[in-house]
């Protein structure tokens, strides 16, 4: 029988659940067994994939085409495990799912409620992530325990663990212990709470986690234990891991965490293998060179807009044995200040994906301005239709150009709508999503990266590139270097004679890893530390050092 481990969250949010579930996933895969992870989000939204960034942050793409919570990009970088739409359950996914089988005269007139029909797809959507073969599943619980929107949650992780028996269940707890400088104390009281409101739904919690800016001490430690009814080893002390995220497992390890779950869970397990995660951390630690890079978006004020790509840039640094600095640019700044103002001195330049117009005249003197200085350039998605744009426009001597998602009438449509999408009723769940293949052309930049012909990588979009324009591109000196397999959709194109400018279709930083880097990051990264002179980086080595 798969064994369970729910994760919950008290005092505030944003304490960490998902890295902190990412983290035991990867410590049990370290010990020899096969882990699934999930997510429960409360929000009513079926799933994120319509809300704004600055709401939700990054939409995270699951290889059969799911939009998700941006957790399930911690569980995919932290363990082997691969998420599908299983993995990530929201309120609105829960109840429209009923209310389906309601109209569709599933319960033989029955009245529905909370309970038993919603706590009752809860339940399957657990054992939906149980498949065979898997040890351990990992359910975490998104927002807080006393939030309204997590009850139905909590009451059916208590039926499951009732169900299924209580050997098989363990509840973990996430909470905060604050330290209140002015008193030089630190605080028990809110997580005496929070765990007496679990208590209340009938959740005793087996493991505290305490998030903590000092380490504990063994009164703080009794306390805990004492008034949250639990053994004292099972109060585990993480101080802030900032800024390397990934040494969260070993301090989990540090304090006996694995050990814990594999005692209370009677699990058989192996001895603990992290060579390979230490030596990355090492590797991330102590680089041997340094690199600038811009970060051009729409939503650069917000660090979880943009997760997986700020990963991704740190796991190709890793890679190439270097720290990568990255200068955040907000796209309408260069509208405003020029691309010099806003660029100068960086050695590579990535422009990410996004909707709507604001900010894209920016972005297209971003692809211009690494274009004609030799500035490696990265395009994701909206990258590269503000590539294409700029390279019609300027190159090619299409003044008008443009994508028909800025400018409908415009003449010559560089990017326009895909055929299948123009039909379309709702936005939910309709984009091109999930896995798509692509067959790479030899003797290119994109080849290289990935060492073999064929590929496939996760889209999220609607427009694609014209192909009524790829002639005239190619003249010019665009090389259209992936295509789908029927080439009739242009996934990467990249410039002949610069340095390294690719630009993409799709979003390749949902498949890098600390310890495998996506190729194209791998290689962007290294290009531009071929283009960085000595005296740049002992000049950035000098100011970051001061900083």
């Amino acid at each position: 029988m798969t064994k369970h481990i729910f994760v919950t969250g008290g005092v505030v949010s944003s304490l960490g659940k998902g890295l902190n579930s990412a983290s035991i996933g990867l410590l049990l895969e370290s010990r020899g067994l096969k882990v699934n992870l999930q997510k429960f989000d409360p929000y009513v939204n079926v799933d994120p994939g319509t809300m704004s960034p600055f709401e939700h942050g990054e939409v995270y793409v699951t290889e059969d085409g799911a939009e998700t919570d941006l957790d399930l990009g911690h569980y995919e970088r932290f363990t082997s495990a691969v998420m599908n739409r299983d993995c990530n359950l929201t309120t609105g996914s829960i109840y429209h799912s009923v209310i389906t089988k309601e109209r569709r005269g599933d319960y033989l007139g029955k009245t529905v409620q909370i309970i038993p029909h919603i706590t009752n797809e809860i339940k399957a959507g657990i054992r939906k992530v149980a498949v065979p073969g898997v040890d351990v599943a990992i359910h975490e619980i998104g927002g807080i325990v006393g939030d309204i929107e997590s009850q139905p949650f909590l009451e059916a992780i208590r039926q499951y663990a009732q169900d299924i028996g209580r050997e098989n269940v363990l509840f973990i707890h996430l909470t905060l212990i604050p330290y209140l400088k002015a008193a030089d104390e630190m605080k028990t009281k809110p997580t005496q709470h929070g765990v007496g409101i679990l208590r209340q739904a009938g959740i005793q919690p087996d493991i505290l986690i305490c998030r903590t800016e000092k380490p504990l001490s063994s009164g703080i430690r009794d306390k805990i234990a004492l008034f949250c009814n639990v053994d004292k080893e099972a109060v585990i002390e993480e101080t802030d891991a900032k800024p390397y995220l990934y040494e969260i497992p070993i301090k989990l390890r540090a304090h006996g965490l694995d050990a814990l779950i594999v005692k209370k869970l009677g699990l058989k397990a192996n001895g603990h293998d992290l060579r390979e995660w230490e030596q990355m951390l090492e590797t991330l630690k102590n680089p041997q060179a340094t690199t600038e890079i811009a970060l051009v978006g729409k939503y650069i004020t917000h660090q979880s807009s943009y997760e997986s790509i700020y990963e991704a840039i740190v796991h190709a640094g890793i890679a190439n044995n270097a720290s990568v600095r990255v200068r955040r640019v907000e796209a309408e700044d260069v509208e405003t200040q020029g691309a010099e103002s806003c660029l100068k001195g960086v050695q590579g330049i990535i422009v990410p994906g996004g909707f709507g117009e604001r900010g894209i005249e920016g972005k297209v003197r971003v692809a211009k301005y690494a274009r004609e200085n030799d500035i490696p350039y990265l395009g994701l998605c909206l990258g590269l239709h503000c590539a294409a744009i700029d390279f019609a426009r300027n190159v090619c001597g299409l003044s008008d150009a443009n994508s028909t998602e800025f400018d409908k009438t415009t003449k010559n449509p560089i990017i326009f709508l895909l055929e299948e999408q123009k039909n379309l009723k709702k936005l939910g769940g309709t984009m091109r999503l999930g896995a798509q293949p692509c067959v790479l052309r030899p003797d290119t930049r994109a080849y290289a990266a990935y060492g073999k012909q064929s590929i496939g990588e996760r889209h999220r979009h609607r427009y694609e590139f014209n192909n009524d324009y790829r002639k005239p591109f190619a003249s010019k000196g665009m090389v259209f270097s992936g295509l789908s397999p029927d080439e009739t959709l242009v996934e990467i194109m990249e410039l002949e004679g610069h340095p390294w400018f690719v630009a993409v279709q799709f979003p390749p930083e949902f498949k890098s890893k600390p310890t495998r880097a996506h190729p194209l990051f791998r290689d962007f990264i290294k290009a531009t530390l071929a283009c960085a002179t000595v005296a740049d980086v002992e000049e950035y080595t000098r100011q970051f050092m001061l900083d």
